[in-house]
């Protein structure tokens, strides 16, 4: 009886307990979903923060990579990079246009239709990507204008053609300027979704069969962990000083600091500062291709402005350095591209205060120069002194405790005060005055 019992209990065990156990199979951890983000022009620290963030992904096994995009635009070459990146990738791209309100403006159409998925949040907007606005093209005539609005039509309409979008509407972006709201891009079938955020997104993709670029096909798997992949310290460094107003007002710092050390030798922080302020802007200002026309500029107002501290003009090289500056500074970004421009606010507050700098600098300058000099002998004229014997016309008097052959023009009495009026060779002349008088030209 007792055999019996352990018996059945191992059955029991065996049904209930290790049979169960047995079938189970181990989960496989779910695939992460990396997250960047870009708000601000499309300049070439992007293009290494989209590398770097589909290397991680593809490292650590992500689902797909997730790019939040705001932009108004930016430069022609940087974009054609960031596209042929995520055309090439071989884990699936998701570019989504948030937060609301947010723009997909030029650079950023072609980088929202090269995606495996295009999405948007309420209120955004994508388009406006003729590239007239994203490249300095004051120096092409209208034939070479029109052959890279054409190349930029083509190359839009491919884009939208393989990732299977409205090539028509993608063209109007180009050709037309044309913008569209999320709603209208949805209709116009440039983008696959609207999604409020990016947890609505995540679910929407779920399970989204997407073709890539070679032709093969990727299921989405998007529930799994997000991941946040910001930029590193130096990306985000260069990223903050690509904005045009922010490398300008770089460049006018260093300007002063050179300025300031030049007027004032051995102030040591000034030009060492200025110098890497000026070098900074100058090379962010060359990575925005800003015109070099405008740089050239810039820079002579900076050499007219240091002359003014070596060269008696006046002020008039200041004056020139000071236009000069402000000229270049409007031409800088005079070929309009979309998001890379500079506030002409800042262009004149800038120059209004520089002016007001040379101007403080310059007067001090000049206060010095005109002031007596009170060492050597030149600083013995307007001194006050005591004629020690007759001075009739050649005599002694005592000044500042020292004993100095005198001549005068009237008869001087001894003790008599007397102003120095010149001094020759070691003879001062002297000149009477009166009891509580002063020091000449005091």
């Amino acid at each position: 009886m007792f055999k019996l019992r352990k018996i059945l209990l191992f059955i029991i065990l065996l049904i209930f307990v290790i049979l169960p156990l047995s079938s189970l199979k181990a989960v496989p951890p779910q695939s992460p979903v990396y997250v960047l983000s870009i708000d601000g022009p499309i300049v070439p620290v992007v293009t290494d923060y989209i590398e770097s963030g589909l290397q991680e992904a593809e490292k650590n096994g992500a689902s797909c990579i997730v790019i939040e995009l705001s932009t108004p635009g930016g430069l022609y070459s940087t974009t054609q990079k960031i596209v042929t990146k995520i055309l090439n990738s071989h884990i699936p791209v998701v570019v989504y246009v948030s937060p609301a309100g947010a723009w997909a403006g030029s650079a950023g159409t072609f980088i929202t239709l090269s995606a495996n998925v295009a999405a948007m949040a309420p209120g955004s907007r994508i388009g406006a990507a003729h590239p007239v606005s994203m490249e300095d093209d004051s120096a092409l005539s209208d034939v070479q204008r029109q052959k890279l609005t054409h190349d930029a039509a083509a190359w839009i309409r491919s884009i939208a053609e393989n990732r299977g979008r409205d090539p028509k509407n993608a063209e109007m972006a180009v050709i037309e300027s044309k913008s569209f709201t999320d709603t209208e891009a949805l209709n116009a079938h440039l983008i696959d979704f609207k999604a409020t955020n990016l947890n609505d997104l995540l679910k929407k993709i779920n399970g989204l069969t997407v073709k890539n670029f070679d032709g093969t096909t990727t299921t989405l798997q998007t529930d799994g962990p997000i991941k946040y992949f910001p930029m590193s310290s130096a990306q985000k460094f260069l990223f903050a000083i690509s904005d045009p107003n922010i490398a300008y007002l770089l460049m006018s710092a260093g300007i002063l600091g050179i300025v300031l050390e030049l007027y004032h030798p051995g102030a040591i922080f000034p030009g060492v500062a200025g110098g890497i302020s000026l070098l900074l802007g100058l090379y962010t200002l060359g990575t925005l291709n800003a015109q070099l026309s405008g740089m050239l500029l810039v820079i002579l107002g900076l050499v007219l402005l240091a002359s003014e501290a070596f060269v008696v003009s006046h002020g008039i090289l200041a004056v020139g350095g000071i236009t000069s500056f402000v000229l270049g500074s409007l031409m800088l970004f005079s070929g309009n591209q979309m998001g890379l421009t500079i506030n002409k606010g800042v262009v004149f507050a800038t120059a209004f205060f520089m002016a007001a700098f040379v101007s403080f600098l310059l007067a001090a300058v000049i206060k010095a120069q005109k002031r007596k000099v009170v060492t050597g002998v030149e600083g013995l004229i307007g001194e006050i002194g005591i004629a020690v014997s007759d001075i009739n016309p050649n005599g002694i008097v005592l000044v500042e405790g020292e004993r100095w052959q005198a001549e005068s023009k009237e008869y001087i009495a001894k003790g008599e005060k007397v102003v120095i009026t010149a001094v020759e060779g070691l003879t001062v002349k002297v000149e009477k005055i009166k009891e509580g008088g002063s020091k000449k030209n005091d």
